[in-house]
């Protein structure tokens, strides 16, 4: 009788972790919470560029809410982002990163290609993207999740109670919706646009002596009158070459002008501040070396009755102010003039009204209505509808 043993290897218990999978999650769940934690900090300003979308599909519809979808997107961005890293909810958050990198994949690529929308808004005003950026970001994005997709079924949760997995997807929740609430109805916790607190508005409308100008370049359509021969060639060309010197060719139709380098930007190029009769009063309103309360609303129509109480609130207490000091109140908005006069009949307005655009108007307070206050050109305070101060607080905090 033999006796033969069997060697059976010990079977190793503990599994190498896939490398690629960890540095997928990683990756795409901080890019997630990033890009949803600056978006929510200005939710008003990402439903201003979802409006953009909205136009360019012809969802105008959506315009009343995009303030509240920007909130949902940006919530959910944080979400996916949060729960990615925690290990909860594979199966959903792989789904929901795989949908939604594959929607904004496709957006970002029509709004390139077609040239409809200037900046994709994906990091807020913080960092803009061209849309050919954003593209080429969301092409990169789309392999990660694809990795994450494909190697879902090997993602465990780092805490093995399903307690504490169950609380910190509530309280991501929560945190989610939150800020972004937050920062709607009490303005943003950062500034990034250029009527921030301490900015010098004169400064930022016209561009330092000096500073580069945009560059362009024109392209002729040139035809020889004996052979027949077309070419296209640039006016650099065409003057070093003196071809205009040669009587055999001709210009063909209008030049194609190109854009070539941009020069300086000037942070705010396009407030111009008038009243009824198209008067501009910018500078005066803009430099007025007194304290100067700018009250902006994109459009008074669209005042809910708590917008107008808020309006109401403001009124009242800047004209309790101006009998005590030396102010100047405007209500700045794109409004109707008829809106207008029908604001006035119902709440005495004692503030000045004057009209600009409403794409300046949208970055000087992210709120309808929202307040400025101004001296000598530079933004001392902003408030919301929500946090306007009382007569006593102005007083002490910044009259006195």
């Amino acid at each position: 009788m033999s006796n033969t043993s069997y060697y059976t290897p010990l079977q190793n218990s503990s599994t190498k972790p896939d490398l690629s999978l960890w540095l997928s999650r990683i990756f795409v769940g901080l890019l997630f919470i990033f890009s949803g934690l600056i978006k929510a900090n200005d939710p008003m300003g990402f439903g201003f560029k979802l409006q953009e979308y909205f136009h360019v599909f012809h969802l105008n519809i959506l315009n009343d809410y995009s303030t509240w979808i920007a909130i949902i997107i940006c919530a959910f961005e944080i979400i996916c982002g949060v729960l990615l890293l925690l290990g909860i909810a594979r199966n959903i958050i792989a789904w929901g990163l795989l949908l939604m990198i594959i929607f904004f994949t496709f957006l970002t690529f029509y709004s390139a290609f077609f040239d409809v929308v200037t900046s994709c808004g994906c990091f807020g005003d913080a960092i803009p993207l061209t849309p050919w950026e954003s593209f080429i970001k969301d092409l990169v994005l789309l392999i990660f999740i694809g990795i994450i997709f494909i190697k879902r079924h090997k993602i465990e949760p780092i805490f093995k109670s399903s307690f504490t997995n169950n609380t910190l997807t509530l309280l991501t929740i929560i945190f989610s919706f939150g800020i972004g609430i937050y920062t709607y109805k009490y303005l943003p916790f950062v500034d990034f646009l250029p009527y921030k607190i301490g900015n010098h508005l004169p400064s930022l409308m016209k561009a330092p002596e000096g500073a580069p100008q945009d560059e362009f370049e024109h392209i002729y359509n040139l035809k020889n009158k004996q052979s027949g021969e077309t070419k296209k060639m640039t006016d650099k060309e065409y003057m070093g070459q003196k071809i205009w010197e040669d009587e055999n060719w001709e210009i063909i139709g209008e030049p194609v002008t190109k854009l070539i380098k941009k020069g300086y930007q000037v942070a705010i190029p396009d407030l111009i501040i008038s009243d009824t009769e198209g008067q501009d009063f910018t500078q005066e309103i803009i430099e007025n070396p007194h304290y100067n309360f700018i009250v902006t609303s994109v459009d008074v129509s669209k005042f809910t009755p708590t917008d107008f109480l808020a309006l109401d609130k403001i009124n009242q207490t800047i004209k309790s102010l101006s009998e005590d000091f030396n102010l100047r109140a405007v209500l700045l908005t794109a409004s109707a003039s008829s809106d207008i006069d029908y604001l006035n009949d119902q709440l005495d307005l004692v503030l000045e009204t004057f009209y600009a655009d409403a794409v300046p108007l949208k970055s000087m307070v992210r709120s309808n209505p929202g307040v400025m206050l101004l001296q000598n050109g530079v933004v001392i305070q902003k408030w919301s509808k929500n946090t306007f101060p009382t007569k006593e607080e102005l007083i002490s905090t910044y009259l006195k």
